[in-house]
């Protein structure tokens, strides 16, 4: 998979309202699920996964998702099957098949039928990625804004430059502020706990200490919502989110 720096200056696609775009990868196979959740999630894209055919028309009709990644086949019917079910439901949600098979009358046959792409295992991450984005663009399921600019709201952070503003008001942060806002920003409107803050933000060097986050999220608070319409949420017993204020 290509290193976080190779992939450093690639445009960052959201959904139209600014939240991450939601993803469903569906495979019988867990480890290539796994991967592909995690080259998705390194992409700030929301994935879900599944692992039947059923479990896959669920998910679909639970998360809406605007792209599909869907292995040809699976353990109680074929991904034919599974596009036609969830496309009854949401008829423009593309598709790209993943399959082991690399025969022509497959490939045509997936296509035929309504899906979006076909890529035949084994394949490169890399690849897929890059036909996701691309089948994105293409569905008008995105926005496109510059990898360094973070907006939620009226609030914005710059990854290059380090500026962060509310209201076109500068708001000054140290470093670990900074860096607790935008994981908060790359996943906006998402409860995130305190362990997950904890890996992202401090890697554990607190030992695991939670309280750690609760103090540097009321800094933020102070900084971030004193004054205004609060845009960070606790959810007792879940964790924290930030979402623009109503």
């Amino acid at each position: 998979m290509t290193s976080p720096a190779s992939r450093a200056q690639a445009e960052a696609l959201t959904r139209p309202d600014g939240t991450p775009i939601r993803i469903l990868a569906v495979d019988d196979e867990a480890s290539l699920t796994e991967l592909l959740a995690m080259a998705m999630r390194y992409e700030n894209w929301d994935v879900t996964t599944a692992a039947s055919g059923l479990a896959a028309v669920q998910a679909a009709r639970d998360v809406r998702p605007d792209a599909i990644v869907l292995d040809m086949m699976l353990p109680d019917f074929d991904g034919l099957e599974v596009m036609r079910r969830i496309r009854a439901e949401q008829p423009d949600v593309p598709v790209i098949f993943l399959t082991a098979r690399d025969a022509v009358d497959d490939r045509i046959g997936g296509l035929t039928a309504g899906g979006d792409d076909y890529v035949t295992k084994p394949f490169s991450l890399e690849e897929l990625i890059a036909r996701l984005r691309g089948l994105l663009r293409r569905s008008g399921a995105t926005t496109t804004r510059p990898s360094s600019q973070l907006v939620v709201g009226d609030l914005s952070l710059d990854e290059d430059s380090h500026e962060v503003t509310r209201g076109g008001e500068e708001i000054s942060l140290t470093a670990t502020e900074f860096e607790l806002l935008r994981y908060l920003m790359r996943n906006p409107r998402r409860v995130l706990s305190k362990a997950q803050i904890l890996d992202r933000v401090w890697h554990y060097d607190f030992g695991g200490q939670a309280n750690v986050v609760e103090l540097y999220i009321s800094y933020l608070r102070k900084k971030i919502d004193a004054g205004r319409a609060p845009m960070i949420h606790t959810l007792r017993g879940a964790g924290y989110m930030l979402k623009p204020a109503a």
